[in-house]
C-alpha cells in the first residue's frame, strides 16, 4: 500500500509518498519539493494574493501529476502557519478544492505543535524534552514529561518571516542580527516554562537538518544519518560563525545547505542559539521525523509505542528475515556466558556491557540478508549508517562493531574512523563483547538448539568451558573450537571446551 501527503508550508510545499515495507514500518519512496514561499504572498493586512494562489495552484497542480501516476487516493493534504493565518482562507480552500483532487486541511496551532511532538517521541527515546520546529512563518515548541505532552506555543514568526522583518538584503548586518536576536529572545522569555529548563532540545524540520548537515560537513562527519545527531551550543555557535564567513554567492554553493534556504539558514541558526540558551539546554538533537510523520502515526497508532528501540529492532528483524528461534537460544547462552565471566572476574563486565551484548545478539551478521560471504561488512555498513530509532549515532557504532566481529584486523578497520570516539579501553570491550557472541553463535551452528547450557570452571590458568548438548554436537564442536580464539586472546587464557551429551 502506498500513502501520499502534501504538506503546504510558508516555505517550502512537500508531496512525500510512503510504502509499508515487511515490517509494517512506512517507508518513504518520493519526495517532491517546491520551494514556494507562499509567506510572501500574504499581505499586511492579512489576505493572500491572487499571485500567491497562482504559486499554490501550480504547486498542486504537479504534485496531482505524480499522485495520479502512483494512483493515489485520499491524499492528505495539510496547510500551517501562512494559509492558516490568511483572513481569506475558507476562499483558498474552496478554489483549491475546485480546481484539483486535494482537500486542504488546515491545521491549528495546537496541531502542527503536537503533530511534531507525535513525531519526536515516536522516533525517539527522550521520556522528558523541549520539541522545536521552525517552519517559514511560525515557530513551535512544546514541552513533554514522561513523554506527554504539558506545554506548547506557537510563534508568529519563521525563518522566512524573521528575514524579511529584519533583514534588509539576502544575510543579515551584525545590527540586523543583534535587532533579530533581542526581538526573538523577548519572545521565549515569554514563556515561563521555556527558561532554564536544563533539558535536550529536539528540533524537527528543514532548517535544523540543514543546520546538522553543514556541522556534519565541518566534522567530516564518518556515518551516514541525521536523525539523532547530537549537538551541543558551540557547535551551533561553530556553524553560526562558519555560514557568517561567506557571502551569499558562496552560501548557496554550500553542499550540505538547500540552495533555497541560503538566505534563511543565519536567522534559524540565531533562533535554535537562543532557545538553547534560553532552556540552559543539555543538548540539541535532530529528528528527522516531523509534522508529517506525526499525522501517520496518528492515523496508523497505536499512539505512543511502549518501547521505540524495541519496534526499531521488530523491524529489522522483519526486514532483514532473521531467524528469531535462532537468536533466542544464542541470546540464553551468550547471557550465561557473560554472567560467567562476569562473576568468575574474567573481564570487567558491567550492566550495560549485558545490555549492548542483548541488542547485538539480535541483529549478529544481520548483513548475511545482502551477501553471505561479505556479511561482516554488510552488517557493519548497515548498521552503523541506518536510522535506528531510539539509538544515538554513539550507541548506534557501538552496536555495529559488536554485531558485525570477524576478527581483529577486520574490528580495527571498522573502528579506525571512530578512534576519537572509544577510548582503547572500551575499543578492547567492544572487541571482548563481538569475540564473546561470535563464539556463542557457533554453539548453534546448526540452528538445532542443542547446547542447553554452558557452565565455566576455573583450573589453574585454564578456563573450562563446559556444553551440555541434548543431541550429537559434532557440528557445533568443530565451529566452537574454531572460534575460541577470538575470546582467548582477549581473556589472555587457554579455553578447553568440554562437551557433555545428556539424556
Amino acid at each position: 500500500m502506498k500513502y501520499g501527503i502534501i504538506d503546504i508550508g510558508s516555505n517550502t510545499m512537500r508531496l512525500v509518498i510512503y510504502e509499508r515495507s515487511k515490517s509494517g514500518r512506512l517507508r518513504e519512496r518520493e519526495n517532491v519539493k517546491i520551494a514556494a514561499r507562499l509567506r510572501n504572498y500574504l499581505t499586511e493586512d492579512g489576505f493572500f494574493t491572487e499571485e500567491g494562489l497562482r504559486v499554490l495552484l501550480d504547486g498542486l497542480l504537479t504534485f496531482q501529476d505524480v499522485t495520479r501516476f502512483h494512483r493515489l487516493h485520499d491524499v492528505k493534504c495539510v496547510a500551517t502557519a501562512t494559509i492558516r493565518q490568511a483572513r481569506n482562507r475558507d476562499e483558498i480552500v474552496r478554489f483549491i478544492a475546485e480546481k484539483t483532487d486535494f482537500r486542504i486541511r488546515i491545521l491549528s496551532e495546537y496541531e502542527e505543535a503536537y503533530y511534531g511532538f507525535l513525531a519526536v517521541i515516536q522516533s525517539t527515546s527522550f521520556h522528558e524534552g523541549i520539541t522545536v520546529d521552525i517552519g517559514g512563518g511560525s515557530t513551535e515548541v512544546t514541552y513533554f514529561h514522561n513523554r506527554e505532552l504539558v506545554d506548547y506555543h506557537s510563534f508568529p514568526f519563521g525563518a522566512l518571516s524573521l528575514k524579511r522583518q529584519f533583514v534588509a538584503g539576502n544575510v543579515p548586518t551584525d545590527e540586523e542580527l543583534q535587532t533579530l536576536r533581542a526581538y526573538v529572545d523577548k519572545q521565549f522569555q515569554s514563556l515561563p516554562w521555556l527558561k532554564q529548563r536544563r533539558l535536550p532540545i529536539i528540533a524537527i524540520g528543514g532548517s535544523a537538518r540543514n543546520v546538522v548537515q553543514v556541522h556534519q560537513m565541518l566534522q567530516n562527519y564518518p556515518i551516514a544519518g541525521i536523525h539523532q545527531y547530537e549537538m551541543n551550543r558551540d557547535d551551533i555557535v561553530q556553524v553560526k560563525k562558519y555560514l557568517r564567513s561567506l557571502t551569499f554567492e558562496q552560501l548557496q554553493k554550500v553542499e550540505a545547505l538547500s540552495k533555497d534556504r541560503a538566505d534563511l539558514i543565519i536567522p534559524a541558526v540565531e533562533v535554535f542559539q537562543t532557545l538553547y540558551e534560553t532552556v540552559d539546554a543539555t543538548t540539541f538533537i535532530l529528528s528527522r521525523k516531523g509534522l508529517r510523520d506525526g499525522i501517520f502515526y496518528e492515523q496508523f497508532g497505536p499512539i505512543v509505542f511502549p518501547s521505540v528501540l524495541d519496534e526499531s529492532f521488530f523491524e529489522l528483524a522483519q526486514d532483514y528475515e532473521v531467524n528469531t528461534k535462532h537468536v533466542q537460544h544464542v541470546l540464553k547462552l551468550v547471557i550465561q556466558l557473560f554472567d560467567q565471566m562476569r562473576a568468575l572476574s574474567l573481564f570487567p563486565l558491567t550492566g550495560e556491557d549485558l545490555v549492548l551484548l542483548k541488542r547485538a545478539a539480535h541483529v549478529f551478521y544481520l548483513g548475511q540478508y545482502v551477501d553471505e560471504e561479505a556479511s561482516s561488512q554488510h552488517t557493519f555498513y548497515l548498521l552503523a549508517n541506518r536510522t535506528i530509532d531510539g539509538l544515538s549515532h554513539r550507541d548506534r557504532v557501538q552496536l555495529a562493531l559488536v554485531a558485525s566481529f570477524k576478527n581483529k584486523t577486520l574490528f580495527k578497520q571498522y573502528v579506525q574512523p571512530f578512534h576519537a570516539w572509544f577510548t582503547r579501553t572500551e575499543q578492547k570491550k567492544l572487541r571482548f563483547l563481538g569475540a564473546l557472541l561470535k563464539f556463542a553463535y557457533s554453539l548453534n551452528d546448526t540452528k538445532r538448539n542443542i547446547v542447553d547450557r554452558v557452565q565455566l570452571e576455573l583450573q589453574d590458568e585454564t578456563v573450562v568451558v563446559h556444553l551440555f548438548c541434548s543431541q550429537s554436537f559434532k557440528a557445533e564442536e568443530y565451529q566452537a573450537e574454531k572460534h575460541k580464539k577470538h575470546v582467548e586472546k582477549m581473556l589472555k587464557r587457554p579455553i578447553q571446551l568440554q562437551f557433555h551429551l545428556e539424556g
